[in-house]
């Protein structure tokens, strides 16, 4: 017996939260709509949930979002690919060369610690006005969530068994590869979950200022054309961008996990 609910038991019971989870959502939607027809305040400050719904429709039948949602995605595949990569390198890094940890990781906080907004135009000045910029600027958000977990993970390894590693002779790629990686695993896995929602509040963030495409360079035009329900349709499709690769990376997160909670 492992005390393990049958996963048909599991979805059952999480119906009822998911069912009051959309009639909240209704109600909130009802309670907006009501709210910005029945206040007198203009369609500029808060436009009805209908109007929203409008907007995005027509943006959506008539191609207008097509692009800017692919610069988008492109931002967030390039920097996130990027920028996880050389989080894990260093995560590596630094958790298995601890000179190299004394002396890079003061330079990787203070990489972190500075406003990415605030870099912005500087990488538009150096890299121009386009993808490349959003692309840097996506990478250094999503760098340090995974080389964070990555460094902590590595170092969870039972030091017995790395004894009992070192006294088979196991060199250290192999202890690396066959005893940490699998014991880091979840961590990085949980990094990687907080990098991809980074990703994108990183690619939006970039094309505030360094693009013309992009569901923030369409925030940006709303906004001076005092188009709010525009922007709202805008900031809908990033809430289910990010819901959609959240629950992508979840995905991903249990066929890399399921190996090791099978239960025999």
């Amino acid at each position: 017996m492992t005390g393990r609910r049958p996963p048909h038991t599991a979805a059952a019971s999480a119906w009822p939260a998911r069912a009051l989870g959309a009639v909240l959502c209704l109600a909130l939607l009802a309670a907006w709509e009501a709210l910005a027809r029945r206040s007198g305040l203009s369609a500029l400050v808060l436009p009805a949930p209908s109007a929203v719904a409008a907007s995005l429709w027509s943006g959506l039948r008539s191609g207008y979002f097509t692009p800017h949602v692919a610069a988008t995605l492109s931002a967030l595949g390039l920097g996130l690919a990027g920028g996880g990569v050389a989080g894990l390198l260093m995560g590596a890094l630094l958790a298995e060369s601890p000179w190299a940890e004394r002396v890079l990781r003061p330079y990787v906080v203070l990489s972190q610690v500075t406003p990415k907004l605030a870099l912005a135009p500087l990488f538009v000045l150096w890299f121009g006005f386009g993808m490349a910029s959003t692309a840097l600027i996506t990478g250094l958000i999503c760098f340090f969530p995974l080389m964070e977990n990555t460094l902590t993970g590595l170092k969870q390894a039972d030091p017995q068994r790395l004894q009992l590693f070192r006294m088979l002779g196991a060199t250290r790629w192999q202890t690396l590869l066959r005893l940490k990686l699998p014991v880091a695993l979840p961590t990085v896995l949980a990094g990687l979950r907080m990098a991809v929602v980074l990703a994108l509040v990183g690619a939006v963030v970039g094309e505030f200022i360094g693009a013309s495409r992009g569901l923030g360079a369409v925030i940006i035009a709303s906004q001076g054309s005092m188009d709010t329900a525009l922007m709202f349709a805008a900031l809908v499709l990033i809430a289910v961008i990010g819901l959609l690769l959240y629950q992508a990376t979840l995905l991903v997160e249990r066929l890399l996990l399921r190996p090791y909670t099978a239960v025999s």
